[in-house]
């Protein structure tokens, strides 16, 4: 039986009895398989054509709302009576606006909000009549915020309504179309109609592009490839298996320190995000401050691989590296973790604290405890709030989500490029598309957007164990996530943390990420930083307008909440890297050592290897 034939007849509606997916077709029950297996195709078709979005979840959100205004009169009267409010203030302010539209633009009194907006920011949108079209959208997205969260609702129904109903009205801005867009009138008056013919012909190009092969790095920049403009820090691959290969870097001093430090990125995107160009990789900083440096390199999976596990991961991906690390070094590890990647390294540092020494190959008794320390950037451990993300994971889209999975036994990079696209389609779709189609200007490529482009795919019982244990359960936070057949709790961390939250994150919300204080047994060094999920992790030294604040917390503190900390941390000037640099070196008492330089293996090849390289075309 393949893999992807396995996988399918393991798919069932029901998930109860185990983490992640289970059998429920007993023996004696086919008409129940049956069922099973035409609601799976049912609910497949149904992914089809609603993009991945479940029109049940949706649907519930709906009636929550719909029953809760319907039985509250008094909402109705006020919501009414702002309605009312806000479309006579409208009213004069476009009377205002069209009386004084013989003034120039600079010379209009600025409307409340519209400076504020990054897409109505330009001095045209004063001017009548853009000026009441966009404070129409921006009076109707206020009313709609306050309408969507009527007292009673579930908490995700008011997040979702607030969610969707954003996002009809931002498809509707003014400034997603020629006609009721200023700036885009401006442009194709002052180019002589040229910027229409050039928004045009890239229209066509993103439209043709969803049924072709997706761009690759090189179309977006000739000389930004892995190996060629990024991932080029000079290193070898010292070992692989079948789910990574691991990065050894080569060292650029004469000394290192004692400890190595290995480096587990998210499984959702390419490594090199931590390897970007030379002047931003966050891997060549560190080597150059005399850190031994590791990264794994996560192989690009296919249907054959549809039955690995979260288990899978951290016992393949994790601990092989760390044995591997452990055994070259013969020294503690500084084990690090970024988004996804910083949960398994949570996970397998919590079965490591907890005992469990034999997962950890070639490990014994009398060896040195494997881990210096434990690192997470932008990582969440506790899934309770897990910001806007949590909006599009409940029972009825996962369940959407694994019975679209079981068509192929994975993931695709688009379907997952397209559900973080979804969240913030403000900023990565409609202004996109409007500084392309409307105003004819391509974006000038650089090393990250090329590296965003460089989609991954996952595996479908990984990927339904990670949202259901996580997300929906919060297993992890809560001591019941199983790892090798027994629970595990992140209370056996003891070695000291280094984590990290972005302000503007809304993959893992710095609160969510801060949540590891009250989790481990151990120091925690919380840094909070400017930027978001990426920017704010990539955050060389010399990067103009960072800043960050730190704070350290004993484990005989009292528990101070984000709002307490944030008003008591430090504030710092420039890149978190340095002091992270310096926090490593502190945990790692070990005298300086020789350099180490990785041995080479031909049939492994250098940096930055093959899996890396790995593309497919859906």
């Amino acid at each position: 039986m393949t893999p992807l034939i396995a996988y399918k007849t393991r798919l069932t509606p029901d998930h109860a009895a185990v983490p992640g997916l289970t059998n429920r077709r007993e023996a004696g029950a086919p008409a129940q398989a049956a069922a099973d297996a035409l609601d799976s195709q049912a609910f497949a078709q149904m992914a089809h054509w609603s993009s991945g979005i479940s029109p049940i979840s949706l649907a519930l959100a709906w009636t929550d709302w719909v029953l809760h205004l319907a039985h509250s009169p008094g909402s109705q009267a006020r919501l009414w009576r702002r309605a009312v409010e806000q479309g006579l203030g409208w009213a004069q302010d476009a009377t205002r606006s069209a009386w004084a539209g013989a003034q120039p633009a600079e010379s209009a009194e600025p409307a409340a909000g519209l400076q504020d907006d990054p897409r109505f920011a330009s001095p045209l949108w004063q001017q009548w009549p853009w000026r009441g079209l966009a404070t129409a959208n921006k009076a109707w997205e206020s009313w709609w915020q306050d309408a969507s969260g009527l007292r009673g609702m579930q908490a995700h129904s008011r997040e979702q309504m607030r969610f969707y109903g954003r996002q009809v009205l931002d498809l509707w801005s003014p400034g997603n179309w020629l006609w009721t867009n200023p700036q885009a009138l401006d442009a194709a008056w002052r180019s002589g109609g040229q910027t229409l013919v050039k928004g045009w012909g890239y229209a066509l190009q993103d439209l043709q592009a969803p049924s072709a092969q997706p761009p690759a790095p090189a179309d977006a920049g000739a000389d930004l490839v892995p190996g060629q403009g990024v991932a080029v820090t000079p290193g070898q691959v010292v070992m692989r298996n079948n789910l990574v290969e691991l990065i050894q870097y080569r060292p650029t001093t004469a000394q290192v320190h004692a400890e190595p430090l290995l480096i587990i990125p998210s499984c959702i995107m390419k490594y090199y995000i931590l390897d970007l160009s030379p002047h931003n990789s966050m891997v060549r900083w560190l080597v150059d401050q005399g850190h031994t440096v590791y990264i794994v390199s996560w192989r690009n999976p296919d249907e054959d691989d549809a039955l690995l596990t979260m288990d899978d991961y951290v016992q393949e991906g994790v601990l092989a590296a760390l044995a591997h690390v452990h055994q070259a070094s013969q020294a503690p590890v500084h084990l690090m973790g970024y988004c996804l990647g910083g949960t398994f390294a949570a996970i397998a540092a919590a079965a490591l604290g907890g005992g469990d020494a034999h997962l950890l190959p070639g490990a014994d008794e009398t060896a040195l405890a494997p881990l210096a320390s434990l690192s997470l950037l932008a990582a969440e451990t506790d899934f309770s709030d897990p910001g806007e993300m949590g909006i599009l994971i409940d029972e009825a889209q996962v369940r959407l989500l694994e019975d679209m999975m079981a068509a192929k036994g994975f993931l695709t990079g688009r379907q997952m490029a397209a559900s973080f696209q979804f969240l913030h389609a403000r900023e990565l779709v409609w202004s996109s598309r409007t500084r392309r189609w409307l105003l004819g200007e391509e974006e000038v490529p650089n090393d990250l957007m090329c590296w965003n482009t460089d989609v991954t795919r996952l595996p479908a019982v990984m990927h339904s164990q990670y949202l259901r244990t996580c997300f929906l359960n919060n297993d992890l936070a809560e001591g019941r996530f199983l790892f090798a057949g027994r629970p595990i709790a992140l209370c056996d961390i003891r070695c000291p943390v280094f984590a990290v939250g972005t302000l503007k994150d809304h993959v893992a919300p710095w609160k969510s990420v801060y949540k590891i204080h009250r989790l481990v047994s151990a120091e925690v060094t919380f840094v909070l930083t400017s930027g978001g999920h990426n920017a704010g992790i990539v955050s060389e030294p010399g990067h103009p307008g960072r800043h960050y604040q730190q704070l350290r917390t004993g484990t005989d503190m009292p528990w101070r909440t984000p709002e307490e900390w944030q008003a008591q941390a430090p504030h710092h000037d420039g890149s978190w890297w340095p002091a992270w640099s310096a926090w490593l070196v502190e945990q790692g008492p070990g005298a300086p050592v020789a350099a180490r330089a990785p041995a080479r293996a031909a049939s492994l090849g250098e940096a930055p290897g093959s899996y890396v390289k790995v593309r497919y075309g859906d």
